[in-house]
């Protein structure tokens, strides 16, 4: 019938095993974890929404507008994003009428079939809204305007589906040159909710960043030093990692480089290469040879106060030079590619590999690594962890591949969890939801096949999807 689904919106056994045996056990695992708290250590969501908590203005601004992995679905299909109200750089017109905006969505809800964009929306839709009908064209405005109605609820503001959602804590991810003004006024705020930020200094420490020099002094400014000599510069990344520690809660740093490069470089020959891209003629090669020295100069800033340092590599961002120059960055065209682990590393970790007071937290957007690089590094490293299935990898399947590529060599302790990594704030019960479900799905045809004992696994599955995010972030 078309606008319905049977029983609601959700087959309770989703993503459970085919198998009667293996099924009946995963049910069982998943009982145990479904309700445990959310830990998110790493993601996007805006604490502004939470230092203020107003209401979220509509329905589109809430699922479509925000939200790359939707409008990028709509974009391939010739839908303009400024139809879709995605803000332009040049502040140009866009569309602003939400029941708009959302007619096209669900006109082409049909997109989705089959992506995890859809079983994220779809458990949102009906675990959190309470609709059980199919979004489609023909319950369009049905679903916009119930969504509209509950959003003027106090029960639907950001404070309060926070504590709905059974989240213990949330990361968001500010820039190096961020002030960290909403972290400070929900903490003055006296809200028992804990929203911690993350140290992004990608601004800082990429040559190729736009505004690299006037970033750097920026920073020098805000940290009261000359950061345009090597010595102050470095100074001025102590003083602002201490800044959000104290300010804003960090516990990690995130960079999200376009290579796993490390370098680990004499300091004069580290201390031209500054020099050389303040001033702007840094060659490619030298600006990644920079970034790749700064990740190594982060991870002995770790040693010193203690945040887990997070590398996101792989990215090939802003494909489109005509929708970076339209929309700006972080617009659905960012593509993966193929990525190095093993040689990259390697100077980070004859400097620090080996220190088990150290955690270096490995993501990758390049699944052929998790066999042949990430797991044998994680496996015998002290320092380093494996992060979790990412970004296009954040799915059903991309889940299983990981658990099935890197458990044999690196075990479960060496991962870290689950993060949901969004700035959807909705999908984060779902994200977390869909995690749960794989990993007991994988840990049932472990119990069934005899790789694992039955009552070591409620354990397993109580870690992953709880403790070891708790314990890599030192949340």
């Amino acid at each position: 019938m078309e606008g319905s689904a049977k029983a609601g919106l959700l087959d309770p056994d989703r993503l459970f095993p085919l198998g009667e045996r293996e099924r009946s056990i995963a049910r069982d695992l998943y009982a145990e974890v479904a309700s445990l708290p959310i830990v998110s250590p790493h993601g996007h969501t805006d604490p502004s929404w939470f230092a203020e908590d107003a209401p979220f203005p509509d329905p589109a601004q809430l699922f479509v507008t925000p939200d790359h992995y939707v409008f990028r679905m709509l974009c391939s299909q010739g839908v303009a994003l400024a139809d879709l109200g995605v803000p332009r750089v040049d502040g140009g017109p866009v569309e602003t009428d939400g029941r708009r905006i959302w007619r096209r969505l669900a006109e082409n809800y049909h997109l989705f079939r089959g992506t995890p964009s859809r079983l994220w929306l779809d458990h949102t839709f009906e675990t959190v809204f309470g609709l059980d009908r199919r979004l489609s064209a023909a319950t369009a405005d049905h679903y916009y305007d119930h969504i509209a109605e509950c959003l003027g609820r106090p029960e639907f503001r950001p404070r309060a589906l926070y504590e709905r959602f059974g989240i213990e804590v949330i990361a968001t991810t500010e820039s190096a040159l961020d002030d960290l003004r909403w972290h400070r006024e929900i903490r003055a705020s006296g809200w028992k909710g804990r929203v911690v930020t993350a140290y992004r200094p990608d601004a800082v420490v990429d040559p190729e960043f736009a505004g690299f020099a006037d970033n750097v002094e920026r920073m020098g400014a805000l940290a009261g030093v000359d950061a345009t000599t090597w010595a102050g510069y470095l100074e001025a990344h102590r003083i602002r990692r201490t800044f959000f520690k104290a300010e804003g809660g960090a516990t990690s740093s995130d960079h999200g480089h376009a290579t796993a490069r490390t370098e680990d470089l004499p300091q004069a020959e580290a201390a031209a290469l500054f020099a050389k891209a303040l001033a702007g003629k840094a060659s490619p090669e030298e600006a990644d040879a920079f970034r790749g020295h700064m990740l190594t100069e982060m991870a002995r800033m770790s040693l010193e106060d203690g945040l887990v340092l997070q590398i996101h590599p792989g990215s090939r961002r802003n494909h489109s030079p005509e929708v970076l120059a339209k929309f700006g960055r972080d617009k659905g065209f960012d593509i993966p590619g193929r990525t190095d682990y093993v040689a990259a590393l390697r100077p980070l970790l004859d400097a620090v590999g080996m220190r088990p007071d150290l955690t270096v937290i490995l993501f990758t957007l390049d699944e052929t690594a998790y066999a042949r690089e990430l797991a044998p590094l994680v496996g015998v490293y002290p320092a380093l962890r494996l992060g979790p299935a990412w970004w296009f990898h954040d799915s059903p399947e991309g889940m299983r591949r990981y658990r099935e590529m890197t458990t044999e060599t690196a075990g479960f302790c060496n991962t870290v969890g689950f993060n949901d990594d969004t700035r959807a704030f909705c999908s984060i019960p779902a994200r977390h939801d869909m995690a749960r479900r794989v990993d007991c799905a994988f840990l049932a045809t472990l119990v069934a096949t005899g790789r694992l004992a039955g009552d070591e696994a409620p354990e397993v599955a109580h870690d992953l999807a709880y403790g070891l995010a708790k314990k890599a972030y030192k949340l």
